[in-house]
């Protein structure tokens, strides 16, 4: 009877899970077209200088990117380990599509960048190859009935691996002199961390409060502060398979997560999209928007992943690795994989550590994610609006 009721209410809580991305994207949209205005107005200067105005040992836009995102990443990190351990990705099955779809839809733009990009510029490989999942299911979102269920969890699991994929990437090519004394206390944090989970501690205060220590250290490492929000994430406790809801309640992890939601996805992405998303068009040189590393960013995004996300799912279900999901039609699956275009978030965060200090190329990039985004969100909500389906819910039936 317990199993049973914790059955049932899965799919509410990923109902809950899609509905708040879905509105978050939504806000992150307004955020994104404001800072556009105030970048292209006489406002800009001021929008500047609030940036780099200084706070405590940061500046404000620092305090953003490397201190309110590492919250960011800390709820990516625990939605990574609750559909790994518990969820939509628990499963080898039910991790093929997804994460074969994912791997093509990060190696397909990399290579459409480098293909594009001299010897100088090819530290922004990494920009097309992630996807918004809150900006791409804020687009599924305005389809309704019209999109079966099963392909925004295959978006949302995709998006989750892709973030994944991400993550290891800024861990691997985007850190610089490492302070081996800082690396050494964030391991000693990482490892008491760990301890705590081992002994069943359940309170959330003495992972929190070590967190904040473990931020400082990466801060002063050289790893790029954000990653302590996924480490935290990971020693946080999850059980695999609660008996019963009241279980999932009690589950830190849980807890943690559910707490987090509306920060996240209401405030901190906002801000960040805020702080980042403008780019002052009007004082840019013509050139800017056909330099290599716009086309690069931009048909990485177009191009890149729809044909990385379309082409490795295709072969995945004819190899006989996985199913189409259910009630879907492969126009409506390359209609999704236009989505997967859409890279705001990761891809704005890894274009500030790819071209540190050096505003053009950073402005060339964002120029690439905007419009590739916006070309790739319109051309797969537009596919997916005409698209015939045939599902129980669907319009047609």
């Amino acid at each position: 009877m317990a199993q049973a009721a914790h059955h049932d209410a899965r799919p509410s809580a990923l109902r809950r899970f899609l509905e708040g991305q879905s509105s978050a994207g939504l806000v992150l949209m307004a955020a994104a077209a404001l800072a556009l205005v105030i970048a292209n107005t006489p406002l800009n200067p001021a929008y500047q200088a609030a940036l780099h105005a200084p706070l405590g040992p940061l500046s404000v836009e620092l305090w953003i990117n490397d201190g309110l995102m590492a919250v960011f990443f800390l709820l990516v990190g625990l939605e990574i380990k609750r559909e790994s351990l518990d969820g939509q990705l628990s499963t080898w099955p039910r991790r093929a599509l997804p994460g074969i779809a994912a791997a093509g839809g990060m190696a397909v733009p990399a290579l459409v960048f480098l293909a594009l990009n001299p010897a100088g510029t090819t530290h922004g490989w990494a920009i097309p190859a992630a996807t918004d999942i809150a900006f791409a299911l804020g687009v599924i979102s305005l389809l309704g009935s019209r999109v079966p269920a099963s392909l925004r969890v295959f978006l949302a699991a995709l998006a989750i691996i892709d973030d994944l994929g991400a993550v290891l990437i800024i861990a691997l090519f985007y850190n610089t002199g490492l302070s081996w004394p800082d690396l050494a206390g964030a391991a000693l944090v990482l490892a008491l961390l760990f301890a705590l989970n081992r002994l069943g501690v359940l309170n959330l205060l003495p992972y929190l409060l070590l967190g904040a220590v473990l931020w400082v250290l990466v801060l002063r490492s050289g790893i790029h502060a954000t990653l302590a929000g996924v480490l935290l994430a990971l020693a946080i406790p999850l059980r695999a398979r609660p008996a019963a809801p009241d279980d999932e309640v009690a589950s830190p992890l849980h807890r943690l997560e559910h707490a987090l939601h509306i920060p996240v996805g209401f405030l901190i992405v906002p801000v960040f999209g805020l702080a980042n998303a403008g780019v002052p068009f009007l004082g840019l040189p013509a050139s800017a928007f056909a330099a290599p590393v716009t086309l690069g960013v931009g048909l990485g995004l177009l191009v890149g992943k729809a044909v990385g996300v379309f082409g490795a799912a295709t072969l995945t279900i004819r190899l006989g690795l996985a199913d189409l999901p259910p009630y879907a039609s492969r126009t409506q699956l390359f209609g999704t994989a236009l989505l997967c275009g859409i890279g705001f978030t990761m891809s704005l965060f890894i274009t500030l550590l790819a071209f540190p200090g050096d505003p053009v190329l950073q402005a060339e990039a964002k120029i690439g994610i905007l419009g590739g985004s916006l070309v790739s969100g319109l051309l797969g909500y537009a596919l997916l609006r005409v698209a015939p389906n045939d599902w129980p819910g669907s319009p047609s039936r």
